[in-house]
């Protein structure tokens, strides 16, 4: 009788490396696009000293930013522009940035260079594999996620990344007393986000109204906001800090 090979965990890309198919429920659909020029030469030229790869696994924040100030995570960061401006404005705080398209981390990267910022990180991957894999626990002092794909047929709600699963890890990753912002401007996601929120352990909301907040100084207000505000679009923020 031959023993049984002891099971090792492996990573989603080694696993897909052996030919194994390996089903991946996405809270995005990838949407490449073509890299300008500007997006290719700022990916070549900085990723060295901007990028961080999700195979390097487990990072420590203060070897990496060379300092221990507090860490801002933000998941799905777009094209950058308001990551890059928040970045610029308080260089008391260091900065990572996930999202998953190339083009937008290639603008994301380019802006923050021509900004001369240097307290900015980013990935170009999956963000729930990155938390798991490369975010150490109670490393964050604000997890940031703003204007998530709504997803708006109830047939397609699963696919929503904030759920009661996602809201506890992002628990785990925050310092306690670190906050976890959020904003959408689809109100039946707010609402969804709202009562995942209240229905997690270890939080407290942040609002006076225990619902929604007003949006924050520190949340730049995009040009896709704005066109929201004229149009009477609402927009809805959401602030809960950890507690234990």
């Amino acid at each position: 009788m031959t023993d049984k090979p002891e099971k090792t965990h492996k990573t989603i890309e080694q696993a897909e490396q052996e030919g194994k198919y390996i089903r991946k429920v996405r809270s995005f659909v990838k949407r490449e696009g073509r890299l300008t020029k500007g997006q290719e030469r700022a990916l070549n030229e900085h990723w060295q000293t901007m990028g961080l790869n999700h195979e390097d696994g487990l990072i420590d924040p203060q070897v990496v930013f060379g300092n221990d100030k507090p860490v801002v995570l933000e998941i799905g960061f777009g094209m950058g522009k308001s990551l890059v401006e928040m970045a610029k404005a308080a260089p008391e705080l260091n900065f990572i940035g996930i999202e998953v398209h190339k083009p937008g981390v290639g603008a994301c990267i380019s802006y923050a260079v021509e900004q001369g910022v240097d307290n900015l990180k980013v990935y170009e991957h999956d963000a729930i594999e990155i938390l798991a894999d490369c975010i150490p626990s109670a490393s964050l002092s604000t997890v940031q996620l703003f204007f998530p794909d709504p997803w708006h047929k109830k047939k397609h709600h699963k696919r929503r990344i904030v759920s009661a699963e996602f809201v506890e890890t992002i628990r785990q990753k925050l310092k306690v007393g670190g906050v976890f912002h959020m904003a959408t401007d689809w109100e039946n996601y707010a609402e969804c986000m709202l009562e995942d929120m209240r229905n997690s352990q270890g939080y407290k909301n942040l609002s006076e109204t225990n619902d929604f907040v007003p949006r924050p100084e520190s949340r730049p207000l995009t040009k896709f906001e704005n066109r929201g505000h004229r149009l009477g679009h609402g927009v809805w923020d959401l602030q809960f800090s950890k507690v234990d």
